[in-house]
Order: C-alpha cells, then structure tokens, then sequence
C-alpha cells in the first residue's frame, strides 16, 4: 500500500475511533445522570420511609378529630331540626364504629335520656325529619361545579301530623336558600299548609282519562 493510502486510511480510523469514543463518552454521561437521579429517588423514599409510620399515625389523628367534628355538628344542626319542628327535648347522637374493616355511623335520638327508635318516633315524625337532614347535610358537601343543587322529597313529610308540616317546610326553605339550593316537595297534605314556605304550588288532579291535571295554586 503506497504511504499516501496507508496515512488517508489511518486518518480515517483515527476519526472514527474518536467520533466512537464520543459517543460512548456521551452515553456514559447520560448513564451517570441517570444513576444519580435513581439514587437521589431511592434517597428520597427512604427518607419517606423513615417518617411513613409517624406520618401515618398523625394523619389518622387528625382524620378522627376531622370525623369527630362532623358528628359533632351533625349532632347539632340534626337536634336544632328536631326541636325546632316537634318542639320537644329529644336529641341526636351519632355514634362511630367499625365494621368489616370500615367506618360506619349509627344514629340514636335520645328521649328524656332513654333510647327512642327512630323509625317510630313521634309516629314516624323524627325519621322523616332525619331523613331530610341528613340529605340536606350530604348534598351541601359536594362539589358545586359537579352537581346541581336540586333536590326532590317525595313524602319526606308523610308521617308528620299536619300541624307540623308548616314548620318542617320552613325549615327546609331556611336551609335550602341559605345553601343555594332548589327542593321539589312532593306531598299528599292539604296545599294550604305550604303557603307560606312554598315559592310556587302546584296540584295534580286525578282524571277519568289520561293522566292527572296540573293547576297552579300559587
């Protein structure tokens, strides 16, 4: 091979091997970043390791307290409702427990100190109040930006003497509109009685063919 050719090819291997060891050069670099972003992640999860039980504990704390104070005001604004509408001294207790691994929460109504059930109450009055309560509660903790603040009660007043009717959609009617909230009540009681909580009234009237009327009272 004439030395021309011979120093034109070792120059050309020279360049190769140097564009090669660039290469490698920057794939190492890239491979020894790699490795100490990795070890700064494992540093980090020890770290997070290291603190997970007490953290775990605490936020259990301060989830109990949290839940402790809900049942408190469910507690609260549940007895306003109920002696507010049947003007007697009967009071709520809402009562934590756990079942199967998950929270569960019972409701007694205390009666002169003594356990009254629920479902019969006042003839079913206290059941029908803490029926609607309790929706009213839930619907007001969601997300207004993902649910309409519309509710319907259908016979939510079914069992309450009619004398107590005016107070019970009062109440609703204070705690809808202070919550920015529509109700649809839907009842079998005399329509005067939700003359003066009721923005708008209508009746439905059974007819021999077809469906019911619907005449506007108010």
């Amino acid at each position: 091979m004439p030395p021309a050719a011979y120093m034109e090819q070792s120059e050309i291997t020279l360049e190769s091997l140097e564009r090669r060891a660039d290469r490698l050069s920057a794939k190492a670099s890239s491979r020894m970043d790699d490795w100490l972003s990795l070890r700064e992640e494992g540093r980090k999860v020890d770290e997070f390791l290291e603190i997970a039980p007490g953290a775990a504990d605490r936020l259990e704390e301060l989830s109990t307290a949290l839940f402790g104070e809900l049942l408190s005001e469910l507690e609260t604004n549940l007895t306003h409702a109920i002696r507010e509408i049947l003007g007697q001294d009967r009071e709520v207790k809402a009562v934590a427990s756990i079942r199967d691994k998950k929270l569960q929460v019972d409701f007694q109504i205390l009666n002169q100190g003594g356990e009254e059930d629920i479902m019969v109450g006042q003839g079913g009055s206290v059941c029908n109040i803490l029926s609607v309560g309790l929706r009213l509660i839930a619907l007001s903790r969601l997300n207004p930006e993902a649910h309409r603040p519309f509710l319907v009660l259908d016979e939510q007043d079914c069992w309450l003497r009619p004398d107590l009717v005016p107070g019970f959609m009062e109440l609703i009617r204070t705690i809808a509109e202070r919550l920015g909230f529509q109700v649809l009540v839907i009842s079998h009681h005399p329509l005067d009685l939700f003359s003066e909580s009721a923005d708008a009234i209508l009746a439905l009237q059974p007819q021999k063919e077809g469906g019911p009327s619907v005449e506007r009272v108010k």
